[in-house]
């Protein structure tokens, strides 16, 4: 699956290189597989969760609860105790699965995200502790 299916109209996909430069690091954990996977950075007992995406053909499954389940549990084998992410507001369903995942909300970026012919949306800063 391209990223890009995933977020299609939600802003600018990432790139091939992109993610094989985030994963020649020792850092970054890919979790899930072609069809939904999520990709996490672990670095000094903090990690940051840098994408989910679920192929539209997928969607309401539980694949992305499952995948988030699995990046958490990697995390925090690798030490990480917190672990933080940006959402777009208005994305419903990232929302939806994130909270009931034990995120909770801790700032605001106004405007952060473009959107080609809409008004940029917010990004929604959550964060949530590790076992």
């Amino acid at each position: 699956m391209a990223h890009a299916r995933a977020f299609d109209g939600q802003g600018r996909a990432w790139r091939a290189q992109e993610f094989a430069d985030l994963l020649a690091t020792p850092h970054v954990a890919l979790t899930g597989d072609a069809m939904c996977f999520a990709l996490t950075r672990i670095v000094a007992g903090e990690a940051e969760l840098l994408t989910i995406a679920t192929d539209p053909e997928c969607r309401r499954e539980a694949r992305g609860r499952s995948v988030l389940s699995d990046a958490l549990a990697v995390a925090a084998a690798r030490g990480a105790t917190r672990i933080f992410l940006e959402v777009a507001a208005g994305n419903d369903a990232a929302l939806a699965l994130y909270h009931a995942a034990g995120f909770v909300e801790t700032g605001r970026r106004a405007g952060y995200y473009k959107r080609d012919g809409d008004p940029p949306a917010d990004a929604i800063m959550m964060a949530r502790d590790l076992p």
